[in-house]
């Protein structure tokens, strides 16, 4: 009896981790050609096209070191997302604009998509997690 009780222990036991698995992937952003190492850097991922520069479904604020930052977004399940981030050079946790609101710090999309008279587009953004993690890089 004893020998069927520990048995029995291990194989819950090993079906409780395999419950604990992660089910998602690995977004890991890439941000270059910073300005300066001052201030941080805003990062934000977003799941959808009405989401997207306004709702993000994680976001994070990172240091600088060498006009360069890194992001790891973990545990992202399949689907399409966009990064978008913005340097917050004086440290004042927004991003400045001017007095037509055109913006005075440098920002950044995934696939370095870029806006025409106005913000970047979610079809210029967006990129896909299929099955395995990727690596976005932004270069300003």
């Amino acid at each position: 009896m004893g020998t069927l009780v520990k048995f029995f222990i291990l194989f819950l036991f090993s079906q409780l981790l395999n419950a604990q698995t992660v089910s998602g992937y690995d977004i890991i952003v890439k941000i270059n050609n910073l300005e300066s190492n001052q201030g941080k850097v805003y990062v934000e991922i977003y799941d959808s096209q009405e989401a997207f520069l306004n709702k993000g479904l994680k976001s994070t604020v990172v240091k600088i070191t060498e006009k360069s930052c890194d992001v790891t977004f973990k545990n992202i399940p399949k689907g399409i997302y966009a990064i978008s981030m913005f340097h917050d050079k004086n440290d004042n946790n927004k991003m400045d604009t001017n007095f037509l609101g055109i913006p005075i710090e440098d920002y950044g999309c995934s696939n370095n998509a870029k806006g025409f008279m106005g913000p970047p587009k979610w079809e210029d953004a967006k990129f896909e997690v299929n099955d395995k993690s990727i690596t976005q890089t932004i270069t300003l």
